[in-house]
């Protein structure tokens, strides 16, 4: 496992209805998934936030859906909202937006356990469609649900980070008003950093 450090500054993650959007690859026909698997265009690595319960289902069926898939990039408005960073740094914002998303998603299914989730799936970027907006500029929706087979790895909490995590799911709504201790109760969870798991290695985590 390969551990990965960094920080996200504000942004809420809290789903919200879709908003009019539009293919990040080039002008044209959007292609289907089917069509997609089989394009030799550029790919892009997309970051889809889960849980330990979705990624257990994911394993089962084969897929991740479903289908619109929520996900996170490297878009264009992006790249314009965070003119600083390098590739590395643009990746990394990616996934840690993801990772908020995976906090709402726990906080919605209490059974879950309290631990981060994000999967990692490199994707044609013809089928990716870029959710305009600058409050979420790493935003994508996928049209059809992706396959477990373009998950190149995952990212996932240590059991230690379980009690930061706990808190960090309670002060979310508090934390997108605006209150600053609950703001600081997500950030103490965004301090841990989320460990790297290959794809054959994600069956472990369910044990």
């Amino acid at each position: 496992m390969r551990r990965i450090a960094g920080r996200l500054g504000t942004f809420s993650g809290r789903p919200e209805p879709a908003v009019r959007a539009g293919p990040i690859g080039r002008p044209g026909r959007r292609l289907a998934y089917s069509e997609a698997r089989d394009f030799r265009g550029d790919r892009l690595r997309v970051y889809l936030p889960s849980t330990l319960g979705l990624l257990a289902a994911v394993l089962e069926t084969g897929q991740v859906g479903p289908a619109p898939v929520r996900g996170y990039a490297v878009t264009p408005a992006l790249r314009e909202w965070y003119a600083s960073g390098d590739l590395e740094e643009l990746e990394y914002t990616a996934m840690i937006q993801a990772a908020r998303v995976s906090l709402w998603l726990l906080r919605e299914d209490p059974a879950q356990p309290r631990r981060r989730v994000v999967l990692a799936a490199e994707l044609p970027e013809a089928w990716v469609v870029a959710r305009n907006g600058f409050d979420k500029p790493g935003e994508v929706a996928l049209p059809d649900p992706v396959a477990l087979a373009d998950v190149v790895s995952g990212h996932v909490d240590a059991a230690a980070a379980v009690p930061d995590i706990e808190a960090a799911v309670g002060a979310l709504p508090d934390a997108d008003a605006g209150d600053e201790d609950a703001r600081f109760a997500v950030d103490g969870a965004e301090g841990h950093e989320l460990l790297w798991y290959a794809t054959q290695e994600l069956a472990y985590l369910l044990g």
